[in-house]
């Protein structure tokens, strides 16, 4: 079992940084897959970007270049800094965990809403 608690999140103005953070417990981050997902108002969720139990990370196209994940192994934390956000990154943020080696997602911490003004 991992439980996932996620912090951070807010009001921004476009072009501002944001920073949210997955607080992880029950397995270590290097047996696990971390992701953000996102889910803008009236549309479907969406990969954000990941890091894998190596330390990979891969982000969707539309974040590449702003986001950053990262992973603090002593805190079992991992983050995603938001720089340049824009309005369309409005969204509720989710953290999401997966033994290494399996394809879904079975454990997802609280969402933390983004909302970024023009």
């Amino acid at each position: 079992q991992v439980q996932l608690v996620a912090s951070g999140g807010g009001l921004v103005q476009a072009g501002d940084s944001l920073r949210v953070s997955c607080a992880a417990s029950g397995r270590t981050l290097d047996s696990i897959d971390m992701s953000w997902f996102r889910q803008a108002p009236g549309k479907e969720r969406e990969y954000v970007a990941g890091i894998k139990w190596n330390g990979s990370t891969d982000y969707t196209d539309s974040v590449k270049g702003r986001f950053t994940i990262s992973r603090d192994n002593a805190k079992n934390t991992v983050y995603l800094q938001k720089n340049n956000l824009m309005t369309e990154d409005t969204a509720v943020y989710y953290c999401a965990a997966r033994p290494r080696d399996m394809r879904s997602y079975d454990y997802w911490g609280q969402g933390r809403q983004v909302t970024v003004l023009s």
